[in-house]
């Protein structure tokens, strides 16, 4: 599956509390978590992402809490894909189980810029910068995780797997 679209851009050690603040925490329901997502560190996010848009962080990216909140929050805002230098364990497990894919590519991370337009084939892990025509490689998601991802997440998985 071949992703393209606009970076939007963070930095190191960026926490569960700032993807989804816990003032929000009150909602279970992911398009209302979505217009507060990032809302403390980037007030224009939620009301100017567009699905299909990608999420880029540096090192320790979904540190904190182990709340799943924080990756629905990305993922219902229309992110389909989270590159990182590096990802918290317990925010990568979340990630792939509500079907939002996750790359590490460690500190060329520092080559990609707010805007840039990035392709992203999550068959291979191969990413392409096209704004500055660098090319990155990921560790490939394993297949299962790959059908865990296409069916929306591991819930879903295990209900199609039946």
């Amino acid at each position: 599956m071949t992703l393209e679209g606009k970076v939007w851009r963070y930095g190191d050690n960026i926490d569960t509390d700032v993807i989804i603040p816990a003032r929000y925490l009150n909602s279970f329901d992911p398009k209302e978590l979505a217009t507060h997502c990032m809302v403390d560190i980037d007030e224009t996010f939620a009301g100017n992402v567009k699905a299909g848009d990608i999420m880029v962080g540096g090192h320790n990216f979904g540190c904190g809490s182990s709340r799943e909140h924080a990756p629905i929050a990305i993922k219902a805002s229309g992110i389909p894909v989270v590159i990182a230098a590096s990802f918290a364990r317990i925010f990568y497990r979340n990630a792939i189980n509500v079907g939002l894919p996750a790359l590490e590519i460690g500190d060329d991370v520092e080559k990609i810029k707010a805007g840039d337009i990035l392709s992203i084939d999550l068959d291979t892990g191969k990413i392409v910068d096209k704004t500055t025509g660098d090319t990155f490689q990921a560790p490939p998601l394993p297949g299962f995780i790959q059908d865990i991802a296409k069916a929306g997440g591991l819930i879903n998985y295990v209900k199609e797997s039946k």
